[in-house]
């Protein structure tokens, strides 16, 4: 004789499934301002090392040329012959949408977004 057992099917409840989902959302909700946060301070790092780049360029330029401190600088032709160029074939712009300017030699080069940190020290 055989014995008839209601076999439970096999799979998750939703108890089960509402959990996993709240861990997800936690877990979620702790790692993306992280990840904002990260990628806004690398943004600004990066900008910041094109800003020393410019400027070394700037140097180099009016050195080579015999330019003084107060001489304007055609920015970016003049500098380009002494900045490595990207895939582009331009001056790297800034990572965050900036636009940097450099029209005097002896000047800091500036972002336009120097509000949120991007200037060079």
């Amino acid at each position: 004789m055989k014995n008839t057992k209601t076999l439970r099917n096999a799979g998750f409840t939703l108890v089960e499934i509402m959990i996993v989902v709240a861990i997800i959302g936690l877990l979620a909700a702790i790692a993306i301002p992280n990840f904002v946060k990260a990628r806004a301070t690398s943004q600004m790092n990066a900008c910041i090392n094109n800003l020393r780049q410019i400027d070394a360029a700037a140097n180099e330029f009016a050195l080579e040329k015999g330019q003084k401190t107060g001489d304007t600088i055609s920015y970016p032709g003049d500098l380009s012959p002494y900045i490595k160029l990207n895939s582009a074939g331009s001056i790297p712009p800034c990572p965050a949408g900036g636009n940097y300017t450099c029209d005097t030699v002896g000047k800091n080069p500036t972002c336009s977004l120097s509000n949120i940190n991007h200037v060079l020290p």
